[in-house]
């Protein structure tokens, strides 16, 4: 059944009446608040590049401890101040410094500021050194500049957010959402949105689907707006920005109907995929002579740029953690022997990337005999545990061996965490899409641990955020996740 169509305009002063006047002044607000957060970041540049110049001056002369002259005056550096702002814009809106949904949601802006002043810096000095700059810009005015950029754009960004919120221009900045049709897939969403104070979607309600019915029982926090022919009238009274569509049983013809109606309205159309429940992000639609397909498209870390830059991530980081964790493997295997005597290294067969296995490394936590019935996953107050081994595992300190697998190539410092091999066989027939995860390294930490996810949880939500990571990769999200390993322990037994 098709939704009625709003009347025809009668001029073309009606047909732009289609867009609310609230609408309107939403547009204007979030166009002035992109201008004033980039004016803004290019004042902190500015900023951050002039305190690099002095700061590089003052810093070669504390270390040869006399005044050092530069052979050229700071105007002479105009041309590579205006060429650093500009480039800076550039790559910052490639990274999302400006998407709107990232007003509302700071960590977003946290991992898009660096992204952009990592671009920048590499950018900048590889330019600077193919078109030869005069003068020649200092590497280290680079880091400073970037360090500097940095810390005051987000700080500023920090007070300007604070400001929005406070004025109440954040909440509507959010985007009004109406869902036509139920099901368990739009209800996790829905949690999702429910339970973030920041999300740029704000769920207006529910309407059943064209047949006027859910597939599954909406919640009671969700307001039912009324029937799928009342969806015009709605609109209308609630200012919907987007349609999402989660009940997929509707024919073709009311689907494209729906869509239509969308399109004459000017409300975005989105459609839950319920026929790709795995890797959502990586969806897309490309076209096979002439004919529009939808498909998954590669990860981002199919890409052998991407793979390599992780690898050499890997490498120093394993190296640096192998020469600073050997002093912990030599204290506590000492403890480890005196309380159990026997092998201080625990190997256990483990599923890598593609299948292929391999030994991971452990500081023994348990007794000798804590497998003898078979592998099993810990559990809180495991009684296999030794007494010293409580300790090690709540700190991480028994991965730290697995640096080795690192360097040899068989594990990454992020990544999925592997499982037990014996219990893989059981997941991947129990849980829908398990060895997805096994399309890259598995890692010393990951996505999911640093969410708690880890020992006897819910092994289907640790998937979900397994294959987040595998979606979203960047290096600034390794980067975030490492960081994040080392600020609590939740769920380590």
């Amino acid at each position: 059944m098709k939704p009625p169509p709003p009347a025809a305009p009668k001029s073309k002063d009606a047909a732009k009446g289609r867009l609310s006047d609230a609408k309107a002044r939403t547009d204007f607000w979030l166009d002035l608040i992109i201008v004033i957060a980039a004016i803004g970041d290019v004042l902190c540049f500015i900023g951050a590049m002039l305190l690099a110049f002095y700061g590089r001056r003052f810093l070669s002369s504390y270390l040869t401890a006399k005044l050092v002259e530069f052979p050229y005056p700071l105007s002479y550096y105009s041309g590579h101040f205006i060429f650093g702002i500009f480039l800076y814009l550039a790559l910052a809106g490639r990274t999302g410094m400006y998407s709107p949904q990232n007003f509302i949601r700071l960590r977003q802006i946290f991992i898009a500021a660096m992204n952009a002043v990592i671009l920048w810096a590499m950018f900048y000095v590889c330019l600077s050194l193919l078109f030869s700059f005069q003068p020649s810009i200092s590497r280290l005015f680079v880091i400073f500049s970037a360090i500097f950029g940095f810390a005051f754009v987000i700080y500023w960004r920090v007070l300007f957010r604070l400001a929005l919120n406070r004025n109440g221009i954040l909440k509507r900045l959010r985007q009004r959402l109406v869902i036509v049709g139920w099901n368990l897939e739009v209800d996790q969403l829905a949690r999702v949105i429910m339970n973030d104070a920041f999300h740029p979607y704000e769920i207006v309600g529910c309407l059943p689907s064209a047949h006027n019915k859910y597939r599954s029982d909406p919640p009671h926090d969700i307001k039912k707006l009324g029937d799928y022919q009342d969806l015009a009238e709605i609109h209308k009274r609630e200012e919907i920005d987007i349609v999402l569509l989660g009940d997929l049983d509707p024919n073709t013809t009311e689907i494209i109907a729906l869509c239509e109606f969308c399109q004459r309205e000017l409300i975005q159309f989105k459609v839950v995929p319920t026929y790709f429940q795995i890797l959502i992000s990586g969806l897309h639609l490309e076209t096979i002579s002439g004919v529009p397909v939808l498909g998954i498209a590669k990860l981002p870390l199919d890409s052998l740029v991407s793979r390599l830059i992780k690898r050499v991530m890997d490498v120093i980081g394993a190296i640096i953690g192998l020469i600073l964790s050997a002093p912990l493997i030599a204290i506590f295997g000492f403890l480890v022997y005196c309380e159990s005597p026997g092998p201080i290294i625990y190997r256990q067969d483990r599923m890598g990337r593609r299948g292929e296995l391999f030994k991971i490394c452990k500081i023994r936590s348990m007794h000798l005999d804590a497998e003898k019935s078979g592998a099993q996953r810990a559990v809180a107050n495991d009684g296999r545990r030794l007494k010293i081994g409580a300790f090690i595992r709540k700190w991480n300190i028994d991965e730290v061996p697995q640096f080795w697998n690192v360097l040899k190539g068989e594990m990454s410092l992020v990544g999925p965490r592997p499982e037990i091999l014996g219990l893989i066989d059981d997941l991947k027939e129990q849980i829908r899409y398990y060895n997805a995860r096994h399309n890259i390294k598995p890692g010393m930490t990951g996505w999911a641990q640093i969410h708690g996810l880890r020992g006897d949880t819910d092994l289907n939500e640790r998937l979900r955020y397994d294959l987040y990571y595998l979606e979203n990769w960047t290096p600034v999200l390794d980067i975030y996740i490492m960081l994040m390993t080392f600020r609590g322990y939740k769920n380590a037994y």
